[in-house]
């Protein structure tokens, strides 16, 4: 029995979130809130939709408007098309705002302003609005109207740099890291701003930038530079600041070594039947085996390419030294610890099919997240949400249908 009581509710149950983002940084941040259960309504075009609802193969079977990446970002909401750019959708989404307490935006500044959509405005017309504002520079700078595209980002933002190997050219990350960072910074944002608005009562405007978070992501290497003016070398599948920490090639496979401290230098050293190299004073210190990297690192190569990935994996847990074999999504979602935590979930697809989905990693003691259900087709829940927040009826719907508004 859990020491304390457990809520009935997700703990954002009663927020309601419209979701007016495209793409994957505002959606990620909006599935987020999603999972902690806040009604989420994603706004999107009529007729279109976000633009990730065509990013494919792969699709759902049978439906073409369900693509994987689409998914990945946008469980648990509902959808409502509609056109902000005239009168109508403009009052309707007025009249929604008035019900909700978050917006998530990536309009263009320009855009924003041209439709009377910038923050001051929004929290003008709507005073306890939390209003989240995603764009690739942020609203203010020399290259705040500039669009904000993920892989640009990587490179503008020093990012590509310091990833890949040291020679040759420099790397993307495999996802589009600085969206999925930027989501999770907008998330941690409204949920300040949520409980700053129940302290004083008054909304609040946030400003995020896909370049800035990228550039405060890079933590300690960034700051490697801050300290010692120094640009970082490009270290491959090796850390900056630790060593022996890397992938290195076995008898017959790869492996990353963890070695993250003087102590767990010593036992890799017993496990690899190294006991001189333990021993040798040029390499005691984590500080002495960077400085010593060129010719410590060739040492532990040729250690490791004596004996196969098995044999490394039984000696280094006997050792208690952290390492980990390079595995493909076959084999993660495969996984018993994976499957143990949630992180492969199954919902049904609008024909009662099973689809897997990636899974929601927070885990609440007191309170339960919410129920996952399948990512919403285009404006599947526009008349319910109409009529439940407007009061609108079906004939006042199928008019602004009539018109495109929706």
């Amino acid at each position: 029995m859990l020491p304390f009581a457990t809520d009935a509710v997700p703990p954002l149950s009663g927020v309601r979130v419209l979701d007016a983002a495209r793409v994957l940084a505002g959606p990620f941040c909006g599935q987020l809130l999603a999972d902690l259960g806040a009604d989420v309504i994603k706004l999107e075009r009529p007729g279109a939709g976000d633009d990730t609802r065509g990013w494919g193969p792969p699709y759902v079977p049978g439906f073409n408007d369900l693509s994987a990446y689409f998914l990945s970002c946008n469980r648990g909401k509902r959808s409502l098309t509609l056109d902000i750019g005239t009168p109508d959708g403009k009052d309707i989404f007025h009249r929604l705002l008035a019900k909700s307490d978050v917006l998530i935006e990536n309009f263009r500044t320009d855009s924003a302003e041209k439709l009377g959509l910038a923050p001051a405005e929004l929290l003008a017309k709507h005073p306890r609005l939390i209003a989240c504002s995603i764009s690739g520079f942020g609203r203010t700078g020399p290259l705040k109207d500039a669009p904000g595209y993920d892989f640009a980002i990587q490179a503008l933002s020093g990012l590509m740099n310091i990833t890949g190997p040291p020679s040759g050219p420099p790397y993307k990350v495999g996802v589009a890291l600085a969206d999925v960072l930027t989501g999770l910074y907008a998330s941690h944002a409204i949920l300040a701003a949520l409980h700053a608005r129940a302290r004083t009562g008054h909304g609040y405007a946030i400003d995020l930038a896909l370049a800035d978070c990228a550039l405060a992501a890079q933590v300690n290497v960034a700051q490697a530079y801050l300290t010692s003016g120094k640009v970082p070398q490009r270290q491959g599948n090796a850390h900056l600041q630790i060593v022996p920490y890397q992938l290195f090639a076995t008898a017959d496979g790869w492996l990353v070594l963890n070695v993250g401290n003087d102590g767990q230098w010593q036992s890799f050293c017993t496990a690899a039947d190294a006991e001189a190299l333990g021993a040798d004073a040029r390499y005691t210190t984590n500080r002495q085996r960077v400085e010593q990297r060129a010719e410590l690192v060739p040492l532990v190569e040729e250690l490791m390419k004596r004996l196969p990935t098995a044999e490394w994996e039984q000696r280094l847990r006997d050792t208690n030294v952290p390492h980990a074999v390079v595995r493909t999504y076959s084999d993660v979602f495969a996984d018993p610890q994976v499957l143990e935590r949630g992180m492969r979930l199954t919902v049904r697809d609008p024909a009662g099919n099973p689809i897997d989905l990636l899974g929601n990693p927070v885990r609440f003691h007191g309170a339960p997240t919410a129920e996952p259900t399948m990512p919403p087709r285009l404006g599947e829940q526009t008349a319910t949400v109409l009529g439940e927040l407007l009061g609108l009826d079906a004939a006042a719907v199928q008019a602004l249908k009539d018109k495109g508004v929706v």
